[in-house]
């Protein structure tokens, strides 16, 4: 059985995630996904500002009567992560601190990251809610399923390798977050 409160102290803040993605982009380490970080930066200051959580998502915040502990298994590199993790930084945000969020990275926690396969992949983000005492109590992820059905429809391309990375945060943004918020409302009832 995994230990969630170790891993969850081993985490870091969403600002330490960014600050450490910056120092990433500034040594300019090279590596098979490192082209990706400086647009997966941007892409997440932008979300970080923009973001409007849904009226229903304040709603429930506001009504939370317990605490609850968001571990994210995430990379810089990873594009969904960009696209996603800026959210949910902003949910804990305006949680009022019931929703301590922590981000650990998949590639230095492969025990954690294997017990939350999806489909038998390494599919991140992943967002495991923790009660208070740092019980599982929810997985999320690593898409909205509208956009996972959107990405099944795009491997059928024969094209698909050519055209996925820019359709897929096209429906990002096209989406506005809103698939993600009303999923995450979901882990909150």
């Amino acid at each position: 059985m995994l230990d969630y409160k170790k891993y969850f102290e081993k985490g870091i803040p969403f600002d330490t995630y960014q600050t450490n993605m910056e120092e990433e982009i500034k040594l300019g380490i090279i590596n098979d996904h490192s082209q990706y970080i400086p647009q997966n930066m941007q892409r997440m200051k932008r979300i970080g500002k923009t973001i409007k959580l849904i009226p229903e998502l304040n709603d429930a915040l506001a009504a939370l009567n317990h605490n609850y502990n968001w571990l994210i298994i995430s990379e810089h590199w990873c594009g969904d992560a960009s696209q996603i993790v800026p959210i949910m930084n902003a949910i804990a945000k305006q949680s009022d601190g019931k929703i301590n969020l922590k981000l650990i990275y998949r590639d230095e926690n492969l025990e954690l990251m294997n017990a939350h396969l999806t489909n038998g992949t390494q599919s991140i983000p992943i967002l495991l809610q923790l009660d208070e005492n740092f019980n599982l109590n929810k997985v999320w992820g690593p898409r909205p399923k509208l956009c996972t059905e959107y990405v099944q429809e795009l491997k059928k391309s024969p094209n698909f390798q050519e055209e996925f990375k820019e359709k897929l945060h096209k429906w990002y943004a096209d989406d506005k977050g809103m698939s993600t918020q009303l999923e995450l409302l979901s882990l909150l009832k």
